[in-house]
């Protein structure tokens, strides 16, 4: 209970990115043609316009090991204050965000830049915080 408390704020994060990242990765996987077609459509006057579903396996395939680390993070924070995992996962969360970012400006939406850029001030206070 002791390193529950002590890390009462790093897990709280890593709840926030676990399902951050793991809803969005399911949803990939549910529903990837619509995805990839939404995609396809908001990338078509842009430079990656040809490699989207190649993209959108890269952006699932780290959404998931992101999901999969900050599970695993918050485990070991738990039952033995070891921050391995979560500093992991807190740092796929960054890169993930900055690659999300990255195709939003390219795309030229601003304003789904903005609501990414809400996201990773969590995750690199969460990298932060775990860092101390």
């Amino acid at each position: 209970m002791d390193n529950f408390i002590t890390n009462i704020v790093s897990i709280t994060i890593l709840l926030f990115l676990l399902i951050t990242f793991l809803q969005s990765g399911i949803d990939k996987i549910v529903d990837w043609s619509g995805n990839l077609s939404w995609l396809k459509e908001h990338f078509a006057k842009t430079f990656i316009k040809g490699i989207v579903p190649l993209l959108l396996s890269i952006i699932l395939a780290i959404e998931i090991i992101t999901a999969i680390c900050a599970i695993i993070g918050i485990y070991y924070l738990i039952i033995d204050n070891q921050t391995y995992f979560a500093i992991l996962a807190m740092f796929l969360s960054c890169m993930t965000l900055l690659m999300l970012l990255f195709g939003q400006r390219v795309a030229k939406d601003y304003q789904g830049a903005l609501t990414i850029t809400c996201y990773f001030i969590v995750a690199v206070f969460g990298l932060y915080i775990i860092s101390l």
